[in-house]
C-alpha cells in the first residue's frame, strides 16, 4: 500500500517571496536618435489621426435644423 508522507512545511515559499536580490539589473541601453525620432513620429501620427477623425466626423454629428422641412403636429392645427 501507499505510505502517507509527512506534511512538508511551506514556510520557505513565503520567505522566497520576500527575498530580493541585491544585484541590480543591468542598465538599459540608451535609445538611438533613429529610435527617438521613430517614437516621436509614431506619436505625432496617432495624434494627427485622432484630430483628423474629429475634423471629418464633426459635420456628421451636427444637427442642422435649417435644412429640415418644418413639421407641425396635428395638435397645433387647432383641430
Amino acid at each position: 500500500m501507499f505510505r502517507r508522507r509527512e506534511p512538508v512545511p511551506f514556510a520557505f515559499v513565503a520567505e522566497a517571496e520576500k527575498f530580493r536580490s541585491n544585484v541590480p539589473p543591468p542598465p538599459r541601453p540608451r535609445a538611438s536618435a533613429g529610435q527617438i525620432a521613430g517614437r516621436w513620429l509614431l506619436g505625432a501620427t496617432i495624434i494627427a489621426a485622432l484630430a483628423g477623425s474629429l475634423v471629418l466626423g464633426m459635420p456628421a454629428l451636427e444637427l442642422d435644423h435649417s435644412s429640415a422641412p418644418s413639421q407641425q403636429s396635428q395638435a397645433t392645427d387647432g383641430r
